[in-house]
């Protein structure tokens, strides 16, 4: 006998079975999802309502067959619902321990219900094969309007089997920051994101296949933010920084680690631009979090007695003499001598001699942190520190700290006199201001006199004979005048060697 005659013949028997599988539903689904009990109860009303109006019809009227075949259909239908429902929640879940991704959900339910539909065409009399093979037509007609929605249900089984997101993260699937949002449903189709301002946006699963997309809620839920701020260009970095720092600490939402930091991002028209990094593991607050950050950051500065600039455009105009400009370029230059006056070896030179050295020096500015110079290279420059505090330091794997030197203290000088290389390396304590020497500003100097070279050699000599003293005492004064005499004879053949001087 034929399945349909079987369904039709024994209704009773299958509304019976279907409506037992309809009322255990309650008891298998969770309370939020009870709602899905109406479409297996609507397709049994409909198999009972199709039952009941051929009962009015002609045993030989056209209607009866078709009306069969869509009882048969319908009632398969609420059979096939009302199993998958039961199956997955008595079953599946509590097997799995989780919830069965939506997708995988809606394809295994439509195979069933187009399981349905085979076996009632071919309870019919009908062949569902035949129908694809004899219009070849059909199927490449079908197949082109499912291009797009086929691409959307392979690209959602793609992205459930890779799992880049889960329902309740926060996305941005492009560079528009208005396309970040939170996951509120996965389905076959598309993925649903609300916004901050509660819109719901329905993405293509094909769209998200395809961007580059950035999850703020993985690996973990803590996600850097950024702040920009700019602050005028004459106000040094090493003071800014660490104020705004500060200012982030204590903002609500700010986690306290990771820390926030703040670096240099960039030079601009309006000043220096700083980037202030912080962390927060509440995405949905990142706004109103970061408005109290930039507000902290305004007060910060405002402490500081700094107006954010606006972009501007410097224009100076001078209305300078020349014995004016001469003027200003000599208080430098008897700026700097004052400097040179300081080391022992420049102070033996005579005042004209030192006066022109101190023409050809400059400055130099170091950020703390910052090498100077580095141990074992070659080098021909004395540094004379003039404001901040530098460290020194000697070992090449592994550093130690032998001394420190601030304002109006030296170093380097072996090296510009008789071009040996650094004995140790020296980095910028803080902010550093440094006179530069460098052997072709001292040239000219040794050429003009040449005389000079031996009284310098001397002061080098006695400087580093009482070094030595102050690691051994016990070393006799004519031991003493002995070593300074050879000492001294050393480095005068070495320096005339190095400046090319004559006897």
């Amino acid at each position: 006998m034929k399945l349909s005659e079987h369904l039709t013949l024994t209704g009773g028997v299958g509304i019976a079975v279907a409506a037992v599988m309809i009322l255990l539903l309650p008891l298998v689904l969770p309370k939020g999802e009870r709602g899905r009990t109406k479409l297996p109860l609507i397709l049994l009303l409909l198999y009972v309502a199709i039952v009941a109006s051929r009962s009015f019809l002609d045993d030989d009227s056209p209607s009866h067959e078709p009306l069969k075949v869509a009882g048969v259909f319908f009632l398969g239908s609420s059979m096939a619902r009302s199993g998958f429902l039961l199956v997955l929640h008595s079953v599946i879940t509590r097997t799995l321990g989780g919830n069965v991704p939506r997708i995988v959900r809606d394809l295994v339910q439509a195979l069933l219900f187009m399981g349905v539909l085979m076996l009632t065409l071919r309870a019919a009399g009908v062949e569902p094969s035949s129908l694809l093979t004899t219009s070849a037509l059909l199927t490449a007609v079908i197949g082109l309007s499912l291009q797009d929605t086929l691409g959307n249900l392979f690209a959602g089984l793609a992205i459930q089997a890779q799992r880049p997101f889960r329902v309740g993260d926060w996305i941005q699937y492009d560079d528009t920051e208005h396309h970040i949002g939170r996951i509120v449903e996965m389905n076959w189709r598309a993925v649903k994101v609300e916004t901050l301002d509660k819109v719901e946006m329905t993405v293509p699963n094909a769209t998200l296949a395809k961007s580059s997309l950035q999850n703020y809620s993985m690996p973990t839920r803590v996600a850097r933010r950024h702040a920009y701020v700019e602050a005028p260009y004459d106000r040094p970095p090493e003071r800014v920084i660490p104020q705004l720092v500060d200012a982030v600490r204590g903002v609500a939402g700010v986690l306290p680690r990771p820390p926030a930091d703040a670096v240099v991002k960039d030079f601009t028209e309006r000043g220096v631009r700083y980037d202030v990094r912080y962390y927060i593991d509440d995405f949905e607050q990142r706004e109103l979090i970061g408005g109290q950050v930039r507000e902290r950051l305004w007060y910060a500065l405002q402490r500081m007695g700094v107006e954010i600039p606006v972009p501007q455009r410097l224009v100076r105009m001078f209305d300078y003499t020349e014995e004016r400009l001469e003027h200003e370029a000599e208080a430098r230059v008897d700026e700097r001598d004052r400097a040179l006056k300081r080391v022992d070896f420049l102070r033996a030179l005579p005042d004209e001699a030192r006066h022109r050295l101190a023409e050809g020096t400059h400055t130099r500015m170091y950020a703390p942190g910052e090498t100077i110079i580095v141990e074992g290279e070659a080098g021909e420059e004395l540094f004379i520190v003039r404001s901040g505090e530098v460290r020194v330091e000697i070992g090449r794997r592994k550093r130690h700290e032998v001394a420190r030197l601030g304002p109006g203290q030296f170093f380097g000088e072996m090296s510009l006199m008789t071009g040996e290389h650094r004995k140790a390396s020296v980095r910028a304590v803080r902010e550093s201001e440094i006179l530069v020497i460098d052997r072709e500003a001292l040239r000219p100097v040794l050429e003009e006199a040449p005389e000079l070279a031996e009284t310098i050699s001397r002061v080098l000599a006695e400087r580093e004979e009482m070094l030595d003293e102050a690691d051994d005492a016990s070393t006799s004064d004519m031991g003493v005048k002995k070593s300074v005499e050879r000492e001294t004879s050393v480095l005068l053949w070495r320096i005339r060697k190095l400046f090319s001087l004559k006897d």
